[in-house]
């Protein structure tokens, strides 16, 4: 008991976590070093799992889709994009942004959301906004003073999900606050859309050209764009 209590003394200390007192029990080694290992692997696993799941609860997701059970055959992707890049999201590492362009039912949303999973799996903070929810909520922190705090915590996230981009229309005001939470992504994380609109009627969400314009700028340079998404 003595040297428990010593051991748990130490882990807090180290801050290892009082959870090695449990495993010490459970790992069975023939040498001290494999002891060591093993014990050292065990809090290791357990910190990824937990990582993990406090990405999965901090990224909003409405619910978890993963690519387990996607079928890709009613999805185009962009030029230059596969489906192991998709579903590795190796273009997150590279800051670049993915617009997910289709008609309703195409599985643009359980695409997003499978990408934002297996981020927040690989250790990604991410956070997943249906894009009208978004820009209510950059409204009423507006209100209250907590908007900058709100952009700091996005400044801290490595992708940001804007799903049914452009299925409610917004006022000025909406428009503007949506525009800054872009250009604070600029270059900086990730960013994926999905949308059932071409950009040519991206203005009748903003109803600025200027602003639509810049908005688009941001989001397709270093992006994987359908090509569709210019059509008139």
């Amino acid at each position: 008991m003595r040297y428990t209590e010593q051991i748990e003394s130490y882990c807090k200390q180290l801050k290892l976590g009082s959870r090695i007192i449990e495993d010490i029990d459970i790992v069975k080694a023939e040498t001290n070093e494999e002891f060591l290992m093993k014990l050292f692997q065990k809090e290791v696993q357990y910190r990824k799992s937990t990582r993990i799941a406090r990405n999965l609860k901090g990224a909003g997701f409405y619910s978890i889709k993963t690519f387990e059970d996607y079928d890709f055959s009613a999805a185009k992707l962009p030029a230059g994009l596969n489906r192991d890049d998709v579903k590795n999201c190796s273009f997150t590492d590279e800051k670049k942004n993915l617009v997910l362009y289709g008609n309703v039912g195409t599985g643009k949303t359980h695409m997003a959301t499978a990408i934002g999973v297996e981020s927040c799996r690989q250790g990604k903070r991410v956070k997943f906004f249906r894009t009208a929810a978004l820009v209510n909520k950059l409204a009423d922190l507006k209100k209250t003073g907590s908007l900058q705090k709100f952009l700091q915590e996005l400044s801290k996230t490595d992708l940001l999900i804007c799903d049914e981009w452009g299925y409610v229309p917004l006022d000025r005001d909406g428009s503007r606050l949506l525009f800054e939470v872009i250009s604070e992504c600029y270059e900086q994380r990730s960013v994926i859309i999905t949308t059932n609109l071409e950009f040519s009627r991206w203005v009748s969400i903003f109803y600025d050209e200027q602003m639509t314009a810049a908005i688009i700028d941001r989001l397709v340079h270093h992006s994987y764009t359908p090509s569709t998404l210019n059509s008139e």
